[in-house]
């Protein structure tokens, strides 16, 4: 399978460069998965689709603001650094540039000295390793200095930091958003709550995968890179209750989706764990998870269109993203959502 059957067109000017001013307000393209059938909604009309049948998975990550600027030591040279995971106590995997300024005993200052990295492994892609040395809260310093690491094709500043962040985002621990998400707004999910739809939260830690391009021709050559995901042993009970029960099992974005697949896939049943996941979801797949999906529209060629691809085959969703293009849909992370049920 290749690469390009993912591909499609889409103008520069349906790539929203920011948040609407009312999370909740975007609009939802409803499609039906087995037919292909679309309606065309907004998205506080999802509580219409939703019942006491029904459970409704989000994942509650928060993002770091991640992506500070400082100073090497020795030359004052620029240097950007963006921050994926912490590896142990005060180490840190980043994405660095210029990568090349960057080697192994390098010191970078952010802040004026509040903290100082210092290189201590290169890895390819710009990616390296940083020994922290600080005083303080290690995230409160960040708090200071850090901004919201937007992906590449949003070119506007972000005014409100936590327009980045869902509302129920409760550790730190993403380099980006899990997006689905963004468009709950707490009074939307009341009144979720209020139908009788079951709500509970799992934890996938989004990382250095979202950053990277498919770079192979062929869908079976592409290397996923591991994320850490969580789910607590009462999740895991009523899910499980969920299954036994028939109810629908709804998961909020393609995080959720990835972490709930990942433990049935290994245990059959959910379970309480705490572990990574490199799961790469692609047509065919079967899913044993999940039953419905809320998500955003994704970039061209990317594992993130492979996967809804995979739940409501490659036909019915490039069908329905060529409608949402001529319906002027707005894309991607601050874009509009898609409900496939």
């Amino acid at each position: 399978m290749k690469v390009t059957d993912f591909d499609y067109d889409l103008p520069q000017e349906l790539i929203a460069q920011t948040p609407l001013d009312n999370r909740s307000s975007s609009r939802l393209l409803v499609l039906d998965k087995k037919t292909g059938e679309i309606e065309h909604k907004y998205f506080y009309d999802i509580v219409d689709y939703l019942d006491e049948n029904d459970v409704l998975v989000l994942n509650d990550t928060k993002v770091l603001p991640s992506r500070i600027y400082g100073k090497k030591i020795d030359t004052q040279a620029s240097i950007e650094i963006l921050l994926l995971k912490e590896i142990e106590k005060d180490v840190w995997s980043a994405l660095t540039r210029p990568a090349r300024r960057v080697n192994i005993g390098t010191k970078i200052s952010f802040g004026d000295g509040l903290l100082v990295a210092t290189c201590i492994e290169k890895r390819p892609d710009g990616e390296r390793i940083f020994k922290m040395d600080y005083q303080g809260i290690f995230l409160e310093i960040l708090e200071k200095i850090g901004l919201m690491p937007l992906p590449p094709y949003i070119h506007k500043k972000l005014a409100n930091q936590n327009r980045y962040q869902t509302v129920y985002a409760k550790d730190y621990g993403s380099a980006a958003a899990p997006t689905a998400g963004l468009h709950f707004t707490k009074e939307l999910l009341e009144k979720i709550k209020n139908k009788g739809v079951e709500i509970l939260y799992v934890t996938l830690n989004v990382g250095l995968g979202t950053f990277r391009p498919v770079s192979v021709d062929n869908v079976e050559e592409h290397h996923m890179h591991s994320e850490t995901y969580q789910m607590t042993k009462e999740t895991a009970e009523k899910l499980n209750l969920a299954k036994k029960s028939g109810k629908r099992i709804i998961s909020v974005g393609t995080t959720s989706t990835r972490t709930l697949e990942s433990i049935i896939k290994k245990y059959d049943k959910f379970v309480e764990c705490c572990e990574d996941t490199n799961i790469f979801i692609y047509p065919p797949y079967e899913f044993k998870a999940i039953d419905a999906l809320i998500t955003n529209f994704h970039l061209p060629k990317s594992t993130l269109i492979m996967l809804v691809s995979a739940f409501a085959t490659k036909k019915i969703i490039l069908n329905a993203y060529k409608i949402a293009v001529k319906e002027k849909y707005r894309f991607f992370s601050f874009g509009d959502a898609m409900f496939i049920k």
